[in-house]
């Protein structure tokens, strides 16, 4: 991220191929580093900008030239002079929260000359009337007319005073406000007069009602001195999927009599402002916070919901956006409720006041303030605009399609500009008509992934394909990708480390052996096992491996074949029943019997069970997710529930974190996404095993839900030798607690009352998340999951209550399969 002072530091050059637009380059700037170190450096040659804001001054000076140096580029950019212009009509944003997003707005009046289009028609909006003049001059009668209905209105509430203002992006910041007593028709109406003479086309004169500030109650006598009013300032950011996510609050307290501006108050915690005024009890600010939370994040969706109607030359560019927005509230009485009533939507002012508050906070918390910061989620989503920038148009090869259950590949491919080229061994698999360049081959044969690779590369230099990466997420296929990788010379953790972690006993048995340094070793986190091909396998391994133990197949994925065996026969049993049942690929497609059907028998280890979702570059870990599994069906050990964000203490949270980094270290796993499975015990965690891809089921679609994190795009930039900038602390947005819907348990209900259908539409209308991971409806001895269903909560309580009621009515709740048990281990 780089500070550009001057705009004579960056040059717009055309861009080649696309008419019109332009490409950013910074040959000076201010870059930042660790410890508050920074430097200015000069780039030869200059660096690629791949996303930019600017401060957008309207007026003379580098403003005018921050706004010409934004418009039509070629990378992202959170802000431009059109957009701005429309933020400061106040006569158009009041309409827009008014009718769209159901803004609590001052009463307004607005005499209007010669309106811009977006202003023109529509439907009259709660308190706000538009009239418009044909002319500047010769219109006494009309304004004495339309000024005295509307003092004399009950719209202005117990307003005893209006205020009369210049509404246009011209007069932002300089003009007074001109306020008059209602009770003087006169008044009002000779400013409106003086004011009309200095309009513009597509300008306006407002009358507006002066909110009366809260009075508040005092507990005994009232306090001495003027009467207080609070102005409150939101900031809001636009997150993933365009939601609006209210990012701070701060507030000014100063004389009702005098209006509060920006920069002429001291920014205050919400909490500390009507604490002055008055209301201190803590679920009444509670209610406050959020009503502002509510209008805040409803604005701000209301002009994303401008802007998607807008074209690109009303925007100023294709890819111009507003990424965050200030809003300034009065705090005012509305049916004896206190209600936040926006009074205008600003650029960077309110964003100023939150970085004032935080200075001073800084002085003393430094950590909590870096923590707390309101740009947060502002930085969140400039980092991930530009890595949509990087990566569009990036040439990918991906090995090996999936089923149902990755079908969100090919639609966010396709939104993020990736140039898919699939290598799949269905020639009819439904991902071959969406891809670039679909090569039908046969990967299931893993005895000879590397002559394979060999054979794959060669098809790819055939083909002329000019690749920036190569990946995969699909468990069958993952050595074979690094093989191919190093047949390419493109990134990927080397072809040995992903054999280590494919093959569950070699990933225990080695990471056994890693003692250190550094400490805590990886040896802390693994399970004694014993690998087993025979039947004499299995009868020494009972003797070596304490029982009860887990047998498990050594390739295998879904917890297919995996069982609770407390004593020898039941090893000896289970070993021969897998033996005879599943000995090839045909047998159960997609679960690694490609590999054959070898076992391992490891000690059970008692404890909870979480999932660790890793993204590393370099050997760095980039970030890190956990989340809470309920407890699995014994003895097969399919999965029953899920929570995320984790339930645990920091510390624990910690633990499983550093145990998965360190296992992955310690089989040689560098860069990539990866998910790691463990218990965490008494002890300590323990290590379930490591899947070296990204995380299967919903665990994608949640951390995309939860955090803003993608981590198909994660695993696609990490392909191309880019490194992913994500939030070292990310903050989940909430909370998801999910149930496994099994064929075993629910075939019935999922046939009727639960059907696939059913699910979808109550997923469409947002009342669950559901995540289809099997296409068929069939019950077989060695079963999957068929489908995960969750709900959202703002806190892991309220997730549970939603879910379990759903599953009581949807009819996945029985006595064979208790959900209210299963959600039991997340309170």
């Amino acid at each position: 991220m780089l500070l550009c002072l001057s705009p004579a530091w960056l040059t717009k050059v055309p861009a080649p191929g696309q008419p019109g637009e332009a490409v950013l380059l910074v040959s000076k700037a201010v870059s930042f580093h660790p410890g508050g170190l920074t430097f200015l450096e000069d780039f030869v040659p200059p660096r690629r900008a791949t996303y930019f804001l600017a401060g957008l001054g309207l007026g003379p000076g580098q403003g005018r030239e921050a706004a010409e140096l934004a418009r039509d580029l070629t990378c992202p950019t959170g802000a431009s002079a059109e957009l701005a212009r429309l933020l400061e009509d106040r006569l158009l944003t009041r309409r827009l929260l008014a009718q769209q997003g159901g803004v609590a707005v001052p009463a307004t009046l607005a005499f209007t000359y010669k309106p811009p289009a977006l202003l023109r028609g529509g439907d009259a909006s709660p308190g706000v009337r538009m009239v418009e003049l044909s002319g500047k001059e010769g219109q006494e009668t009309l304004v004495k007319e339309e000024v005295g209905a509307f003092l004399h209105s009950g719209a202005l509430g117990d307003a005893l005073q209006v205020a009369v203002k210049l509404s246009g992006w011209r007069w932002r910041g300089r003009q007074a406000l001109r306020v008059c007593p209602r009770a003087e028709l006169g008044t009002v109406v000779d400013t409106v007069l003086a004011l009309l003479e200095k309009l513009e086309e597509e300008e306006s004169v407002l009358v507006e009602a002066v909110c009366p500030p809260a009075r508040l109650p005092f507990p005994g006598s009232p306090p001495p001195g003027p009467e207080l009013a609070v102005r409150i300032c939101a900031v809001v950011c636009r997150t993933q999927g365009d939601r609006p996510l209210l990012s701070k609050v701060v507030c000014s307290v100063g004389r009702q009599d005098r209006p509060l501006r920006h920069r002429s108050s001291l920014p205050q915690t919400l909490e500390v402002a009507l604490a002055r005024c008055g209301l201190g009890e803590t679920g009444q600010v509670a209610v406050v916070r959020q009503r502002v939370k509510t209008a805040a994040e409803a604005a701000l969706a209301a002009v994303l919901a401008l802007e998607a109607g807008l074209s690109a030359e009303q925007r100023g560019g294709r890819r111009a956006r507003t990424d965050f927005l200030g809003v300034d509230f009065a705090l005012t009485v509305e049916g004896r409720a206190l209600t936040p009533v926006a009074l205008e939507l600003n650029g960077g002012l309110c964003l100023e006041a939150c970085g004032a508050l935080e200075g001073l906070w800084a002085a003393q918390h430094p950590r909590s303030a870096a923590e707390d910061s309101a740009a947060a989620p502002l930085v969140e989503t400039m980092l991930r605009r530009s890595a949509h920038c990087l990566m569009e148009g990036k040439q990918l090869l991906l090995i090996g399609a999936g089923g149902v259950s990755k079908k969100f590949v090919w639609e966010a491919a396709r939104d993020y500009g990736l140039k898919l080229h699939l290598v799949e061994s269905d020639p009819n698999h439904f991902a071959s008509q969406l891809v670039q360049t679909f090569i039908h081959f046969d990967v299931t044969e893993h005895r000879r992934d590397e002559e394979n690779a060999r054979l794959l590369a060669e098809l790819v230099r055939a083909r002329g394909l000019q690749l920036d990466g190569c990946f995969s997420y699909w468990d069958d296929c993952l050595v074979l990708t690094a093989l191919l990788c190093q047949e390419l010379g493109l990134p990927c953790s080397p072809p040995a480390a992903m054999r280590l972690a494919k093959q569950k006993s070699c990933t225990q048995l080695h990471l056994l052996r890693c003692q250190g340094p550094p400490w805590p070793a990886p040896s802390l986190h693994a399970v004694p096992c014993c690998p087993l091909e025979s039947e004499a396998d299995v009868e020494k391994a009972v003797h070596q491996v304490p029982l009860p133990g887990v047998m498990k197949l050594e390739f295998g994925a879904g917890a297919v074949g995996v069982r609770l065996v407390e004593d020898a026969p039941q090893c000896h049993e289970h070993f021969s029943r897998v033996a005879r049942d599943l000995q090839g690929e045909a047998d159960h497609p997609g679960i690694g019997l490609g590999w054959g059907n070898a076992m391992l028998l490891m000690e059970f280890v008692e404890g909870t069970e979480h999932d660790v979702d890793l993204v590393l570059f370099g050997g760095r870990l980039l970030a890190a997710f956990v989340s809470d599994n309920g407890p699995t069906r014994l003895p097969g050990f399919t999965e029953t529930a899920a929570c995320m964000p984790t339930g645990l203490a920091p510390e624990q949270e910690a633990q499983l974190v550093q145990a998965a980094f360190r296992c992955c270290l310690g089989c040689g796993l560098l860069d990539g996404v990866f998910n790691v499975e463990l218990k965490l015990t008494g002890a300590g965690p323990k290590l379930i095993e490591i899947n070296p891809r990204m995380g299967g089921f919903y665990l994608r679609d949640w951390i995309l839900e939860l955090y803003g994190v993608d981590l198909l795009l994660a695993a696609a930039m990490v392909a191309c030798g880019l490194r992913p900038a994500l939030p070292t602390h990310p903050r989940a947005r909430g909370h998801l607690v999910g149930v496994m819907c099994l064929m075993s348990q629910h075939l019935q209900v999922l046939n009727s009352t639960s059907s696939r259908e059913t699910l979808q539409a109550l997923h469409d209308q947002g009342l669950l998340r559901f995540n289809l991971l099997e296409e068929i409806l069939e019950q077989g001895e060695y079963e999957e999951p068929y489908c995960s269903v969750a709900c959202a909560g703002s806190s892991p309580a309220e997730a549970r209550l939603r879910l379990l009621g759903l599953c009581q009515g949807l009819g996945i709740d029985g006595p064979h399969y208790p959900v209210a048990h299963f959600l039991s281990h997340f309170k």
